[in-house]
């Protein structure tokens, strides 16, 4: 099965619908068509070794699941694939009447609560990094190991490079050995020390080492300082430097620049979907359904334009999250969904698609 021939046919399609923020009711002209929809694999491809569970393009914009992994997915309560299944009519571009047997009400449960407030709660941990991004942005020169050593000088320490300055000294002409028992302590010593014509290795091997080495010391020989390595400190750096390369390598500019146009410094848009997700929670506890187009349009539509304070925003959270609980124990909703009567749904739709399609 390809993505080319379940975009030129219906012949395996249950549904095809628009999904994403033209379905909800949050688009902006500029806005993408993202494309969800759900198939049936030919009976030779689901019987043998190459079974497809889900098909898309290159960029996400458009997915389809096989319906075993649509149930799978419904029966975890996935908010994407309860989404899915709920599309306004409006947005719906195929349906197949096998789609009936499918019902939003059957498969609600209380994993509702786990899985569109936790979502939601990784949509807050985006605008948090987002946040710590702007505010605390990495120089695109990397730091080296000898930027993490200092030196201990009195009472306190120095910086690694700020003594081998005073000293008039280089790295490459140092020594180090390690101090036993006590973790990324070393003795330093210099060239100018060793009088048997061996040569130290230097602090560290270069600009792109990940950590110092050690040298041999001839015995008799004092040392010059002692130094510390922050290696955890490194670490966090290396790890942090990554990161934030990355997400600027790969940033969406474009949402970006909409970001430090409305000056608040937090992803709009993540936050926006944050509140559409604990609201879509809400619904499902107390209306026990799933509500796609939104009828908290403009209120959403604020957030995303930067209307509110980020700080203003996660109290909004903390009180929707506060109350989910209650929510959901109230709500009379099983536990889980039935996964015996997935089951036999899957089978009998398999069966009726199968025998429609000789």
């Amino acid at each position: 099965m390809t993505l080319e021939e379940l975009q030129s046919s219906t012949r395996h399609l249950l549904l095809k619908c628009i999904s994403g923020s033209r379905a909800q009711h949050l688009h902006s002209p500029a806005s993408d068509t993202d494309i969800k929809g759900i198939f049936v694999l030919p009976p030779r491809e689901l019987y043998g070794l190459t079974y497809t569970p889900q098909i898309a393009n290159s960029t996400n914009d458009e997915v389809y699941f096989e319906i075993g992994r649509f149930i799978d997915l419904l029966s975890k309560n996935n908010p994407n694939i309860i989404e899915l299944l709920s599309t306004p009519a409006d947005c719906v571009l195929f349906r197949h009447p096998l789609m009936e047997q499918i019902k939003p009400e059957d498969f609600l449960s209380k994993l509702c609560k786990d899985t569109f407030a936790g979502y939601a709660a990784s949509q807050i941990k985006k605008a948090k990094g987002l946040n710590k991004k702007i505010h605390r942005p990495v120089d695109e020169k990397r730091k080296s190991v000898l930027d993490f050593c200092y030196i201990i000088a009195g009472n306190g320490s120095v910086p690694l490079q700020q003594w081998l300055d005073s000293q008039g000294y280089s790295q490459k002409d140092c020594g180090l050995t390690q101090v036993p028992h006590f973790r990324d302590v070393y003795l330093l010593f210099h060239q100018h020390q060793i009088t048997d014509n061996s040569f130290l290795k230097g602090i560290a091997s270069g600009e792109a080492a990940n950590d110092v080495q050690l040298s041999s010391i001839p015995t008799g020989i004092s040392h010059l300082a002692v130094m510390n390595f922050n290696k955890d400190g490194y670490s966090v750096y290396c790890r942090e430097y990554l990161e934030y390369w990355e997400w600027v390598e790969k940033r969406n500019d474009t949402r970006y620049q909409n970001t430090m146009t409305h000056g608040k410094n937090y992803d709009a848009k993540n936050m926006m979907h944050t509140f559409r997700l604990l609201s879509m929670a809400e619904e499902i506890a107390v209306e026990r359904k799933v509500i796609v187009q939104r009828k908290d349009r403009e209120f959403l539509l604020r957030i995303k334009s930067g209307e509110f304070e980020y700080d203003d925003l996660l109290k909004m959270v903390d009180e929707k999250l506060e109350k989910m609980d209650d929510l959901y124990e109230r709500s009379g909703l099983p536990e889980t969904p039935d996964v015996n009567k997935a089951e036999a749904i899957l089978v009998n739709i398999r069966e009726q698609f199968y025998k429609q399609d000789r």
